[in-house]
């Protein structure tokens, strides 16, 4: 199956797994458009994927994501792998700041949503929105309340999404530790003991992660799913 024809949208698509779907779906056919919040950042991935084109949105500002999908216009899929790492993820529920647990939905959900709003006046009906959530939301861990519910939220919504916006398609990923340039940051011997009781006991490279995106792209009757990538991790 090939992506040949389609025009495929990636908003986080400058880094890590965003940078490997546009790769992907380059490779299989697909028009890449990239968003991204950072100006530098969009250059230098279509400047990597040179045929791709890119714009800057902030999810965080309803008007930069409604004016970003008015400067895309007509397109055929949408990955949303954008994450917000300034904001602190992990607390525990005594140390928990408020407003920082807030802010863990800012972009990862309420951006999500407002990018799915845009993009439905914009999208062919016989294409598809593929958010992203995490293994956390199914494996909590101490310290980790609120980014936990974020995942879950995020699920929750890919399935109303499925109702509400059919026949357009609705998916997510459920990324494990996957090995983009902000995982790497951290030491090797943390990131192996994170992932050394799993089935696959070992990270993943964005490539891997990027898989999913566009098989949930590719097949046609798949919606309201939640495709773990994450070595096993759901099962143990």
């Amino acid at each position: 199956m090939t992506m040949t024809g389609k025009r495929v949208v990636i908003i986080g698509g400058a880094s890590g797994i965003g940078f490997a779907v546009a790769e992907l779906a380059h490779a299989s056919g697909a028009e890449i458009v990239i968003g991204s919040s950072s100006a530098g950042n969009v250059k230098a991935a279509t400047d990597r994927l040179s045929s791709a084109t890119g714009h800057v949105v902030n999810l965080r500002d309803e008007s930069s994501v409604s004016g970003f999908f008015e400067e895309v216009g007509s397109f055929d899929h949408l990955a949303i792998t954008a994450g917000d790492w300034g904001v602190p993820m992990f607390a525990s529920l005594r140390d928990l700041d408020l407003q920082s647990a807030h802010d863990i939905f800012t972009v990862r959900f309420w951006g999500a949503l407002a990018a799915a709003k845009y993009a439905a006046a914009k999208i062919s009906q016989s294409g598809s929105i593929t958010l992203t959530g995490g293994m956390l939301t199914h494996r909590p861990m101490k310290g980790a309340p609120v980014a936990t519910a974020m995942g879950g939220a995020v699920e929750y919504l890919t399935r109303g999404l499925a109702m509400d916006l059919a026949p357009v398609r609705v998916n997510a990923v459920s990324p494990g530790m996957i090995l983009t340039e902000v995982v790497k940051q951290r030491p090797e011997e943390m990131l192996q003991a994170m992932v050394a009781h799993l089935p696959i006991p070992r990270c993943a490279s964005p490539r891997e992660a990027a898989m999913a995106y566009v098989y949930l792209m590719l097949n046609d009757y798949t919606t309201g799913q939640v495709l773990p990538v994450d070595g096993g991790g759901h099962i143990v």
